[in-house]
């Protein structure tokens, strides 16, 4: 998954990057409006947490455009108005859903899986392909019922290929979706990845490589 924090608050945009990044979540961090509105016009995102008291164009505003334009990435507010007043107008813009401050960070993460499980495409929160298990909400994978640990960056990884469920994914879109916007594209990253995915996940291998087109999970 790949979010994009839009919060001018130094410190809680801080907060934000770090905590969700050892979540196995990809993020990019703005602190105005105008800067988030030329994020998501360039990058794929699956989710915007949005603080509505921005600088520059207002955090309402910018859910309005964002909606206006068809994205496909879901909007979360997190902001300090809390009153249900604030909520249903916050809602009433087209915001997915609304966390006020202060927050439990276990339930601002729990809100951004639902709403990425509610994409168009929807995601079941345990992910199976063969023997491989991979609990999205408590973050375990098992094979053949033994866990194996992994990384953030493996978690994310794995989880995009799961998800795929068999379809072949390019280097470039799992650079897109698992590292932010500081990601080197000719870096070997996700070659990487996958060497430790592989050793990890044992055998009989799982991770495949299509030649010249990417990545998929595969039995044989």
């Amino acid at each position: 998954m790949r979010v994009l924090v839009v919060e001018d608050e130094q410190f809680m945009a801080r907060i934000l990057d770090i905590g969700l990044r050892r979540e196995a979540i990809a993020v990019d961090v703005v602190h105005d409006g105008d800067s988030a509105l030329e994020k998501v016009t360039v990058y794929d995102y699956d989710a915007v947490i949005l603080d509505r008291d921005l600088p520059g164009v207002h955090g309402d505003e910018v859910c309005r455009r964002i909606v206006a334009m068809g994205l496909d990435c879901r909007i979360l507010m997190l902001t300090a108005a809390g009153r249900l007043g604030d909520k249903v107008e916050g809602l009433g813009l087209g915001a997915d859903d609304y966390l006020a401050k202060p927050f439990d960070f276990p339930e601002l993460t729990a809100r951004l899986r639902a709403l990425y499980r509610r994409s168009p495409i929807a995601h079941p929160p345990v992910l199976t392909f063969a023997d491989l298990r991979f609990d999205t909400h408590r973050r375990t994978v098992t094979r053949a019922g033994t866990q194996i640990r992994l990384t953030p960056k493996e978690l994310a990884v794995l989880e995009l290929l799961m998800r795929a469920d068999g379809g072949v994914l390019s280097a470039e879109y799992l650079l897109d979706k698992a590292w932010d916007a500081h990601a080197d594209p000719l870096t070997n990253a996700v070659r990487l990845v996958m060497h430790t995915l592989r050793k990890k996940l044992g055998r009989p291998q799982l991770v495949h490589t299509a030649i010249s087109a990417g990545y998929y999970l595969g039995t044989s």
